[in-house]
């Protein structure tokens, strides 16, 4: 073999290298971006991902006129439950939380923590009714729950607030409007959920 062709040799097994590297680099940066987007305690989205998802379901809904829904919710007496299980079990309540939540939601759905206890869902081509409805499924599959190996006989529930999309919303108008209605869940006892639409403006007649 003359050095011309070993030199050859060499270039093209470097090229493979180097496209292998490449393909490593790529993987690495795409899972990097993908722990970004999401809470590392829960494995939901994180606040800055959930707000996004909010932000671009109202710009769709800007241009398709379809209707979408915004929830809220927060486990109720939460911090009785780290009280009185510790820390690493209330860890555990919020992480099987989340693990429900995402098993039962659509796969359109965009279920994120908030922070602390609470979470929030961008339902898309959602109707109130219907969101309530998805809504009391879930509620019914956190009371469900077998939490016997993290905090023997607890039963819990949450209190959640919904909103549907409505002319002019930002996304921190809907935040507002659900987390009202959620405020008026907990008041009433929690273990519901409450929904709250933004009121017409004056003169519009309701349908």
């Amino acid at each position: 073999m003359t050095d011309a062709n070993h030199s050859c040799g060499n270039c093209e097994q470097l090229r493979a290298q180097l496209v292998e590297k490449d393909a490593e680099l790529a993987e690495l940066r795409a899972r990097l971006e993908e722990l970004g987007r999401h809470d590392s305690m829960t494995g939901a989205l994180n606040r800055r991902s959930l707000l996004e998802s909010l932000v671009a379901e109202l710009q769709r809904a800007q241009r398709t006129g379809h209707p979408f829904c915004f929830a809220v919710l927060e486990l109720d007496r939460f911090k009785e439950v780290s009280g009185q299980y510790g820390h690493v079990a209330g860890d555990a309540v919020l992480k099987k939380t989340a693990a429900t939540a995402v098993k039962l939601l659509r796969t359109v759905d965009r279920f994120g923590r908030l922070g602390g206890e609470s979470f929030g869902i961008v339902l898309p081509a959602t109707w109130l009714d219907q969101g309530v409805i998805a809504m009391g499924r879930l509620s019914k599959a956190v009371a469900e729950c077998d939490w016997g190996d993290t905090a023997p006989s607890l039963m819990l529930t949450f209190s959640a607030g919904i909103t549907t999309n409505a002319f002019g919303d930002t996304a921190e108008s809907m935040i507002k409007r659900a987390e009202q209605a959620m405020r008026q869940a907990q008041g009433e006892g929690g273990g519901r959920t409450i929904q709250l639409e933004e009121a017409l403006p004056p003169g519009i007649p309701a349908a």
